[in-house]
């Protein structure tokens, strides 16, 4: 799914490695949180799964060397679920009073996380792109090349 393949393309153009990292995924949903963990787990990180009704999730989330937001719950994630120095990529997009805001809060997390994407102009883009791309290879394909 291109959300997660934008994602996963987003980190290496930042130079940012999964492999041997721990990263938590706050999602579950078949289109991006599954296929995110599974992305990342092709990447040789070390993947946890989580959602909003995860027993302690502070306590998981505040752990993960790069933190995947796609709960679907506007700023929900707020300070108290980052490591300090984590990786904050926020795939949440939500319209509160003609604004747009992701699933992490992102005023309260900006300054403890070493990169943070913001809402808009974060994923979304990359989602874009992505489906360009898929699009690109399956006229490729269908034209046998």
């Amino acid at each position: 799914p291109c959300t997660p393949q934008g994602v996963i393309e987003m980190l290496k153009f930042y130079n940012i490695p999964v492999e041997g990292k721990r990263c938590v995924v706050v999602g579950r949903s078949e289109i991006v949180g599954k296929p995110m963990a599974q992305l990342l787990l092709m990447g040789n990180a070390t993947v946890t799964i989580c959602h909003s009704k995860t027993a302690n999730l502070v306590e998981e989330t505040s752990r993960a060397d790069i933190l995947i937001a796609a709960l679907g719950k506007p700023k929900f994630l707020n300070e108290k679920h980052v490591k300090p120095g984590a990786v904050v990529v926020d795939v949440g997009i939500h319209r509160i009073n003609d604004k747009l805001c992701g699933d992490v809060d992102f005023e309260k997390v900006k300054d403890m996380a070493s990169a943070i994407s913001p809402v808009p102009g974060g994923v979304g883009p990359m989602t874009i792109a992505m489906l360009m791309k898929n699009v690109v290879l399956a006229a490729k394909l269908q034209a046998g090349k």
